[in-house]
């Protein structure tokens, strides 16, 4: 039988919870909803890798938000807008088969490179025909 973790303060038996973290970046805050074991004493959180994906992710949106990148939800919708799935996406934009799964999902950042890209795609779709025509070709 698996036991609740313990406080490193003071031994107290750990509660799994969802309380309010304040994060901030760059002068801007926001609070977030973290899931994980808080003790009931002295509030010590204990994060699991799984809780620490929802700060990681609201943070990275507001890493976004504050460098002028695209978030998760834009590049998807950008990416629909052309026709193409995550693989096709990364292999044609760049970052590889995996790289739009990650963005989408707010576990990595779009580079300025990549969020200028997709703007002009976004504005001019049929600039795709450009890097479609170049797919592939080997430079030598």
């Amino acid at each position: 039988m698996e036991t609740n973790p313990l406080c490193h303060e003071d031994g107290t038996e750990m509660v799994r919870d969802v309380r309010p973290v304040e994060f901030s970046y760059k002068g801007q805050t926001m609070t977030v909803a973290m899931p994980g074991w808080y003790c009931p004493k002295c509030g010590e959180g204990l994060y699991t890798r799984a809780d620490m994906k929802v700060s990681d992710r609201a943070l990275n949106a507001m890493k976004a938000r504050c460098e002028g990148l695209l978030d998760g939800p834009q590049v998807k919708r950008i990416r629909k807008k052309l026709g193409l799935t995550q693989a096709a996406a990364g292999d044609l934009i760049g970052g590889g088969p995996k790289a739009f799964t990650k963005y989408e999902k707010g576990d990595a950042l779009t580079s300025r490179a990549v969020t200028n890209l997709l703007k002009v795609l976004d504005a001019v779709p049929d600039a795709l025909t450009i890097l479609r025509e170049n797919q592939g070709r080997p430079s030598c």
